[in-house]
């Protein structure tokens, strides 16, 4: 039995509209590629570890990078709530992860001059 995880038709053709248009070379298919997605952060796993089922690691994280700054991701999610109703139950997800001492001084570095910015206002 296959523990791999692909979206049915049904749910790919709710979220496919608010995927880019492809610009010049045909892309890989996206319902393979958010399956692939999808299967990598439900277990965890590095992009170097996702099966070959779902095509060439780096093109997974390639397209999930991408797709996240445009905000395909916040716009599908947000699509999905509002068609969904006012829902019965919420879940509030309390994961935090450990920060390494070295990430306290990108601020200082201006890796994040944005965040910066607004510390020196407030």
């Amino acid at each position: 039995m296959s523990d791999l995880f692909y979206l049915s038709e049904e749910q790919f053709n709710r979220i496919k509209k608010y995927f880019p248009y492809p610009h010049g070379k045909p892309r890989v298919d996206d319902l393979l590629i958010i399956s692939g997605i999808i299967h990598v952060l439900k277990r965890g796993l590095q992009w170097r570890d996702a099966p070959r089922e779902y095509g060439i690691p780096k093109t997974l994280y390639n397209r999930f990078v991408r797709w996240s700054k445009m905000g395909v991701f916040d716009k599908i999610f947000s699509a999905l709530v509002e068609d969904g109703g006012k829902p019965e139950r919420l879940m509030i997800d309390a994961t935090h992860l450990k920060a390494h001492r070295t990430a306290a001084s990108l601020l200082k570095k201006g890796m994040y001059p944005a965040l910066s910015e607004e510390r020196k206002v407030a």
